[in-house]
């Protein structure tokens, strides 16, 4: 007889719990979730493949990248802002209250041990359950829960479904902070840049302008020797006006700019008025290639950020599943109760209890299938957002490239203009050195070398902006590989 009942044993159990699961709500099925985009399919080429020996995905970034251009003032401005600005604190403040989210869904798969107290002072009905002279009087009643345990079986995952997505968030919190440093650091050192190319062109502007004016005043002459007429003189008064007022527009992206910095560093306007960047020469990149690898995966934290939303979002479905089966926990205590205070301290009021608890989902009127099918819904957002944001910084990095290969070759050109004015303005000045040109054509001869010198700079700081646009696209020396201590 034993025998049997050890035979059929693990079998009750099993009915038992096929009772159990088939008691619970109906679990909606859910529409197929979107797929992810895959590497192949945008192109993203495998680094380690043999194809691509002996080449780098993309260049080898610092996380301040913006070392490489070895100017003081820019890294301590940038020093300043990434240690004020309001932004960056956004998102530590992100990142805080992410890691308390996966706390308390860590905490949530561990026993609960508490203590309480309930002390209430009643009268006792005379048609109760308690005899006189307990019956009609009015005393205390106390019960001391010295020891409280709760605990809560993951039998069906949902806790460390829970986790796996608060973790998920946290991780993308992290990368959301990494992006919103990358974005600050690149918008400070375009905006440094772009000053250092606004004072060397107002340098350039100033010389051009003495130039047309030396040039005007050598004209009139001529008129007032009537060697020249009004026509040469009105051509001479032309450039003059359109030469101050592009020296209006510099000052006033200058200030700007200024104004800018000031913002993005959290300084007063006064601490960048006397700023004076001088504009670097281009950089040399080493691991450019034909297009972004399969390293932008893990190098771009917008890319990444939204990649650990979709896992988020996965594990958050599966929390929300399990919720359709049997909650079982097991709930103990040890205390101490007792009606009157004074019997509070006697043997007999000691109290104490141990079992299981079940609670299955049987009629919810629809809240849970409601629930799933709003976490499908954030999961399929999620696939999508990640879908997107990873076209978008594919597209991103390829622009940026094909911007920095462009700026090259046109700087190769512009160096042979460059030549060619240089040349004739030093013909120009032999010519008339040696008595067989006029100070005029010579005036003219530097004016046009000008002309191909602001050309060739604002050239040049086309070519470093696209260079901190790519190493922008290309992550900006971050990885997700590293601890976030390593990157700061």
């Amino acid at each position: 007889m034993k025998n049997k009942q050890r035979i059929h044993a693990p079998a009750a159990v099993a009915l038992a719990a096929a009772a159990l699961l088939s008691a619970c709500a109906p679990i909606p099925k859910l529409p197929e979730a979107p797929p992810a985009l895959t590497a192949a399919k945008l192109g993203l080429k495998n680094p380690a493949s043999p194809s691509l020996a002996g080449q780098q995905a993309q260049p080898d970034l610092r996380a301040d990248w913006w070392f490489v251009f070895r100017d003081r003032q820019l890294n301590v401005l940038m020093g300043q802002a990434l240690r004020e600005s309001p932004s960056l604190a956004t998102a530590r403040a992100r990142i805080a209250r992410a890691n308390a989210s996966a706390e308390a869904a860590g905490a949530a798969s561990k026993p609960v041990v508490g203590a309480g107290m309930d002390l209430t002072y009643q009268r006792f009905t005379e048609h109760g359950l308690y005899p006189p002279p307990i019956a009609g009087d009015q005393r205390a009643t106390i019960d001391l829960r010295a020891v409280n345990v709760t605990y809560e079986w993951d039998f069906f995952g949902r806790h460390q479904a829970e986790l796996a997505a608060a973790i998920g968030q946290e991780k993308a919190a992290l990368a959301d902070a990494a992006a919103a440093r990358l974005m600050l650091s690149t918008q400070l050192t375009r905006s440094y840049l772009a000053l250092a190319r606004v004072l060397d062109q107002r340098q350039l502007l100033g010389e051009q302008l003495a130039e047309r004016e030396r040039a005007l005043a050598l004209v009139r002459e001529r008129v007032a020797a009537g060697l020249d007429n009004e026509q040469e003189l009105r051509g001479a008064e032309q450039p003059v006006p359109e030469l101050r007022r592009q020296r209006l527009v510099l000052d006033e992206q200058a200030a700007l700019l200024r104004h800018q910095l000031a913002a993005l560093s959290v300084q007063p306007l006064e601490a960048i008025e006397r700023l004076r960047p001088r504009l670097p020469d281009p950089l040399t990149l080493q691991g450019e290639q034909d297009g972004p690898g399969l390293d932008l995966l893990g190098r771009r934290p917008d890319v990444v950020a939204a990649r650990w939303r979709a896992e988020a979002a996965t594990q958050q479905v599966s929390a929300t599943r399990a919720l359709f089966y049997p909650n079982i926990s097991l709930n103990g205590f040890v205390g101490l109760s007792s009606i009157g205070l004074d019997n509070l301290g006697k043997g007999g009021s000691l109290v104490w209890g141990l079992g299981p608890s079940l609670r299955l989902p049987l009629f919810d009127t629809g809240r849970l299938s409601a629930q799933l099918h709003g976490s499908a819904a954030e999961l399929n957002g999620a696939v999508a957002s990640y879908n997107a944001t990873l076209l978008d910084a594919v597209r991103d990095a390829r622009d940026q490239l094909v911007g920095v290969q462009s700026a090259a070759r046109q700087q190769q050109e512009q160096q042979a203009l460059l030549s060619n004015a240089r040349s004739s303005a030093d013909l120009a000045r032999q010519r008339f050195e040696a008595g067989l040109g006029s100070r005029l054509a010579l005036l003219n001869a530097h004016y046009g070398l000008l002309v191909q010198q602001r050309q060739a700079l604002d050239l040049r700081a086309q070519t470093l902006d696209s260079q901190v646009g790519l190493m922008r696209a290309l992550g900006g020396g971050w990885s997700e590989s590293l601890p976030p201590a390593a990157q700061e």
